[in-house]
């Protein structure tokens, strides 16, 4: 990152587009100068200028701070050599406005490298969620769709929600899921995933066979990180499996891994579908093998809602959960508009959040998804690339 980067992304004080800073520290040091004429002579205060550059590395450049550590100093000399002798502050006191001025310079410089480092590690986390939740077009695959994803960990920017869309040769395939635990483990598990999800869906006709896939890629997944001595546990993942066959444009197909169960959300309500009973990712061999896959009619007004469990087990300060359901129910009867998968997720978004009023303990994932209105998509050929 550059300096000039840094500079634009800083978090300063602006209007418009200027930052003003260094506004603070300035009208400090005219209101001690003014101050100091117009006190007593037996009271100085002049010597409280050295706040002035320490007030300026709190918020100001490097540079910015120097330049007020040198001006603090200059001042204070002139003011003080203004007064008979008998009132100057001396030496000691020059002493130190300069040792100030220093140690807030080099405090400015010491910030300035922590907000960088700080800046460079949210690049990093910024990065990594691109890559695991890559950018999805509003209309993709013949599918119109909207997410947003919610960190518990601001800074952290991922965890292990993960959400994604494959068209391909058998139409397209959506997956929605939640790896068990945090941090790069689970960051980890859930990029492993949707790189399987992403291969399978495309390739294999049968909606089953991905599911197959899926439950394969987290036990290989697990080899190896025992293999590697990181004792991840027995970790798995809830989620969803959805098709949209072009052969059936009024049915979805749905393979629920112990997910919450999807919504429809139409003009005439929301209606949950079948949940399946499946285990999650990871463990369905205790099963014999993952869930069925199941039809379910869908109509082509109907918008599917799936969030993970920050929106479903979110509390308020009595500990009562968001109602999903009731919400949506109550937002789509007073407006159809808003089963729209945009307006859906943000009204889902804004709810959960006022609901909790203060942060969220868990990674809060939600999307939307319904069939494009009068889109007609060509099936891809094999073999050729697909984003």
């Amino acid at each position: 990152m550059t300096r000039m980067d840094y500079g634009r992304r800083r978090r300063r004080l602006h209007v418009r587009g200027r930052s003003i800073a260094w506004l603070v520290p300035l009208l400090l040091l005219v209101a001690i100068v003014l101050a100091d004429f117009n006190t007593p002579q037996h009271f100085r205060i002049i010597t409280w200028i050295v706040l002035v550059p320490a007030i300026a590395a709190t918020g100001c450049g490097v540079w910015t701070t120097a330049v007020f550590s040198l001006v603090s100093v200059v001042t204070y000399v002139a003011v003080d050599n203004a007064w008979p002798e008998e009132y100057q502050a001396g030496l000691a006191d020059f002493v130190l406005v300069a040792t100030g001025g220093l140690l807030a310079a080099l405090a400015a410089e010491a910030r300035v490298r922590q907000e960088r480092r700080t800046l460079h590690m949210r690049d990093i986390a910024e990065t990594t969620r691109r890559t695991v939740l890559r950018p999805l077009p509003p209309n993709f695959g013949g599918l119109e769709q909207a997410g947003v994803y919610l960190a518990a960990d601001e800074d952290a920017r991922v965890g292990g929600d993960f959400y994604d869309i494959q068209p391909g040769p058998h139409g397209s395939r959506v997956l929605v899921g939640d790896v068990q635990g945090k941090g790069l483990g689970a960051v980890e598990t859930a990029a492993a995933l949707l790189g399987t999800f992403r291969e399978a869906a495309y390739y294999e006709r049968d909606l089953a066979t991905v599911a197959e896939h899926l439950e394969t890629r987290m036990r290989r997944h697990r080899h190896l990180t025992t293999a590697l001595g990181r004792n991840d546990g027995d970790r798995f993942a809830t989620a969803v499996l959805i098709g949209f066959p072009e052969d059936a444009p009024d049915t979805i197909e749905v393979v629920n891994f112990g997910h919450e169960p999807p919504l429809a959300v139409g003009a005439y309500g929301v209606r949950e579908l079948p949940s399946g009973d499946g285990l999650p990712i990871g463990l369905t061999e205790l099963a014999g093998g993952p869930p069925p896959v199941r039809r379910v009619p869908f109509a082509a007004d109907e918008t599917l809602l799936l969030v993970t469990d920050g929106v479903s087990e979110a509390r308020d300060g009595s500990g009562a959960f968001y109602p999903l359901a009731r919400e949506v129910g109550r937002a789509v009867g007073a407006d159809p508009g808003r089963a729209e998968p945009r307006r859906l997720v943000r009204r889902v978004r804004d709810g959960v959040v006022r609901h909790c009023r203060g942060p969220l303990e868990d990674d809060t994932t939600v999307f939307a998804v319904r069939r494009a209105r009068g889109a007609v998509r060509e099936a891809p050929e094999r073999g050729r690339l697909q984003v």
